[in-house]
């Protein structure tokens, strides 16, 4: 039997003490790794996003619209091999006011072409294509509203005011988990004849898709310089800097998310170095007996240190093995399927769950720096008369 033996056999002289150390750092372990998966789900559209599309958007902001002939221009653009609108519609299901989900109004051919992680059916697809009401819905609305191909939908607009109906054509699944499965995609034509005349011709946005992503940068130069004269002038971007864009809308929620899983951290290592110190102080005696018959200071200090790295070892595989169902399998099947919009894929990364575990470890050695000092420096006589 050695020390590293010794120590994890220590860790469980008060069971009942142990144990509880044991869940509370364990739960805010797994408080910290849901945090982390959150800051993760919101990044995944940046992590995930294509190389090779470029976002135009109006220079001033997003909110003002580009003419509708901006789209053919663009196709001119060299290095650009497709182009896409799209204009946000705001649309409420008003049997369900309280639910979110994206509406937008899209050129059905073009916004497949250049979005080919959008998994259709054949015969979806054209069923789409072909009704100018046609809607293309994701999985997770249509397992949200339980809407299915065929069924005649009414939206109420918001951007665009009035009752709104549709018939769902297709159902699209995505082959990356960043792509928003809630989205309701429909003809801009269907839109575009509806509105008044000075909204007429307008579109949100527009997506290229480009040829060497090792050339978006000048692409989106290009794209931009074709309208630096216009009125309407533009601002092209990557698919990545776009959704950083987007993200700065929410930048402070993150910072804040951020400090709390600093303070858990702080919490997990005061509860550590709580039981520790308590242990430290009850065997007082037998540390000065162990020094009594020949242990060096050091193998005082190794002895604690390692009574904190066994805690905090099996704190943080505990905390691994609650976070896994709950933070994965439920919270995130819960968030995937009914908020998609915001979380379209909310796993524990590999990566999070080895730094939860580590950090678990590594807090246990801070927490017990100190302790493991003091019963190093512990005088063997006043040790061996000290009772607890």
């Amino acid at each position: 039997m050695n020390l590293a033996t010794l120590a994890v056999k220590n860790v469980w002289r008060n069971k009942l003490r142990a144990a509880l150390t044991m869940v509370g750092v364990a739960i805010a372990l797994v408080a910290f790794i849901l945090l982390r998966t959150v800051i993760n789900a919101w990044m995944a559209g940046i992590d995930y996003a294509a190389k090779d599309r470029l976002g135009t958007r109006h220079k001033i902001s997003f909110i003002m619209p580009l003419p509708l002939h901006y789209v053919e221009e663009i196709k001119q653009v060299p290095g650009v091999n497709g182009v896409a609108l799209a204009q946000w519609f705001g649309g409420k299901d008003p049997n369900n006011e309280s639910s979110f989900f994206a509406t937008i109004a899209v050129e059905p051919s073009s916004i497949l072409d250049v979005y080919p992680e959008l998994l259709v059916k054949p015969e979806e697809k054209q069923a789409w294509i072909q009704n100018k009401r046609g809607a293309l819905i994701g999985d997770a609305l249509a397992k949200q509203t339980h809407w299915k191909p065929g069924d005649r939908v009414t939206l109420r607009g918001t951007i665009y005011p009035g009752n709104w109906e549709f018939e769902i054509s297709g159902i699209y699944r995505a082959a990356r988990p960043s792509v928003d499965r809630t989205t309701f995609w429909f003809h801009w034509d269907y839109l575009n004849d509806t509105v008044e005349a000075r909204r007429k011709d307008k579109v949100g946005w527009i997506v290229s898709r480009i040829d060497n992503p090792g050339r978006a940068a000048e692409i989106a130069r290009a794209i931009d310089a074709k309208f630096e004269e216009r009125d309407a002038q533009t601002l092209s971007m990557s698919e990545k800097a776009l959704n950083v864009s987007f993200l700065g809308m929410v930048s402070a929620v993150l910072k804040a998310i951020d400090v709390v899983s600093v303070v858990i951290l702080v919490i997990m290592g005061l509860i550590l170095g709580n039981t520790i110190s308590m242990g430290v102080r009850e065997r007082t005696h037998e540390y000065g007996a162990l020094r009594a018959i020949g242990f060096l200071p050091r193998h005082i200090a190794l002895f604690v240190l390692g009574e904190a790295v066994a805690i905090g070892f099996l704190s943080g595989v505990l905390g691994l093995l609650i976070g896994y169902p709950f933070v994965e399998q439920g919270l995130g099947r819960y968030l995937e399927e009914n908020m998609a919009g915001f979380f379209p894929y909310f796993r524990i990364a590999p990566a999070t769950a080895l730094l939860a575990l580590a950090l678990a470890v590594l807090l246990g050695v801070v927490a017990a720096a100190i302790p493991a000092y003091r019963a190093a420096r512990l005088n063997v006589v006043d040790s061996l008369r000290r009772v607890g």
